[in-house]
C-alpha cells in the first residue's frame, strides 16, 4: 500500500497545466503566446543483424512550434529580409512551464541555443476569429539544456 504523503503528492492537481508556461524568444517575454512545444528525433538507420532488421542512431533532430495570438509582429519581416538577403539568423529560444500545483513548486525550464525559424507567415486572417500563428523552428540538440526539471 502506497504511503499516505504519495497519495497526495500525485492526487489529479498535480497534473501539469500548461496555462503559466512562459516563453522568452533572445531574451524577449512572448507575451502572446499560446503554445510551444520542441521535440528531439533520433535519426536512425537500419542494421541488419543475422535475418533481424535492428536500428542504429546516426544523428538528432530537433524541430518545434510556438503558436502565438497575434499581438505584435515579432520581427519577422526582419527575418524575411535576412533571408532574402542571404543570411540565416539564429536565436535563442527559453521555456517554462510554471504550474503552481507542481509538487514543492518545481518547474520545468529548457534554453535553446542556435534555433533558426523555417517558415514566416506575412499576412494571414479570417473574418470573426482571433488571428493565431504557428512559428515553426530547427534546432540543434546539443544546444538545448535542462535548466530546471520537475522531478
Amino acid at each position: 500500500m502506497a504511503r499516505a504523503s504519495e497519495d497526495v503528492k500525485y492526487r489529479g492537481r498535480r497534473r501539469w497545466n500548461g496555462s503559466h508556461g512562459k516563453v522568452w524568444l533572445d531574451g524577449e517575454l512572448v507575451f502572446e503566446i499560446e503554445s510551444f512545444e520542441c521535440t528531439v528525433e533520433a535519426q536512425r538507420e537500419d542494421v541488419i543483424i543475422g535475418n533481424s532488421v535492428d536500428s542504429k542512431t546516426t544523428a538528432l533532430k530537433g524541430e518545434g512550434t510556438m503558436k502565438v495570438k497575434n499581438v505584435i509582429n515579432r520581427n519577422f519581416r526582419k527575418l524575411h529580409e535576412a533571408w532574402c538577403a542571404g543570411h540565416d539568423p539564429r536565436s535563442v529560444i527559453t521555456g517554462l512551464l510554471d504550474d503552481p500545483d507542481a509538487p514543492d513548486g518545481q518547474k520545468e525550464r529548457i534554453t535553446i541555443d542556435n534555433v533558426w525559424f523555417t517558415k514566416v507567415t506575412p499576412l494571414h486572417f479570417e473574418k470573426g476569429k482571433v488571428i493565431e500563428t504557428d512559428i515553426p523552428f530547427g534546432f540543434t540538440p546539443e544546444d538545448l539544456q535542462y535548466i530546471e526539471s520537475i522531478d
